[in-house]
């Protein structure tokens, strides 16, 4: 494992790659630095307030969002314990390559084929390039396929048909596949703040949005 050459190339990746935030790359950063306290193995345990801490992350939805997002994407491979006294498992893909040519080109993990940025591209490009119906009939099958609601696949094809499928509405999707997956997250994301928002209201603010009078009489006729 060359160190200066693996981080010269993911630092050329991260350049290319319009669907990552700094976020993602101080975590990826943080992944990197025990991966080498481990001495480079093929995969390793962490603790995520460790790695939150060292990647300076404070919310815990924040740092499960970008660490599935680096392994949907193919930078990490990501195996969460769900056992609080078992850290989650982690393997980092090896980009230490002088080639040019893209680094996911030709490389396997666990039998299953990483696509190339090229082959993404070109994917991508077939996308965009067809009818809107076809479009989202792929997005429907898509999210059903994620066991997702189709409710959320017409809102992310409306979105980004409306926006041009662009990123931000200023950058050209890369990745129309792993973009939804994005879409997914932050809707799970929002779910879970709104519901720990409604859970921490006092009970008088369902009280006041009925507009009900604590002292009502209700012998008065309506």
């Amino acid at each position: 494992m060359n160190y200066i050459k693996h981080l010269n190339g993911v630092l050329d990746q991260f350049s290319k790659d319009t669907r990552l935030n700094p976020t993602h790359i101080s975590l990826y950063i943080a992944l990197f630095q025990f991966w080498n306290y481990n001495r480079f193995p093929n995969e390793f345990y962490i603790n995520r307030e460790e790695i939150m801490k060292f990647s300076k992350i404070g919310s815990n939805t924040t740092y499960h969002r970008c660490i599935k997002e680096l392994s949907h994407w193919k930078y990490i491979l990501y195996s969460p314990s769900h056992n609080p006294f078992k850290g989650s498992k982690v393997k980092l893909f090896n980009f230490s390559t002088s080639n040019k040519q893209d680094l996911y080109l030709d490389s396997t993990i666990n039998g299953q084929a990483l696509v190339s940025n090229t082959n993404i591209n070109k994917q991508n490009i077939n996308f965009i390039k067809l009818e809107a119906t076809a479009k989202e009939k792929l997005i429907l099958d898509f999210f059903k396929k994620e066991n997702y609601p189709e409710l959320e696949a017409k809102k992310f094809f409306n979105h980004y048909q409306g926006i041009g499928w662009k990123v931000g509405g200023k950058a050209k999707m890369v990745d129309w596949q792993a973009t939804a997956r994005s879409w997914m997250l932050k809707a799970e994301e929002m779910k879970l703040t709104i519901q720990k928002k409604s859970n921490n209201l006092p009970l008088d603010h369902f009280q006041d949005n009925l507009h009900t009078k604590q002292n009502k009489n209700y012998d008065e006729p309506l």
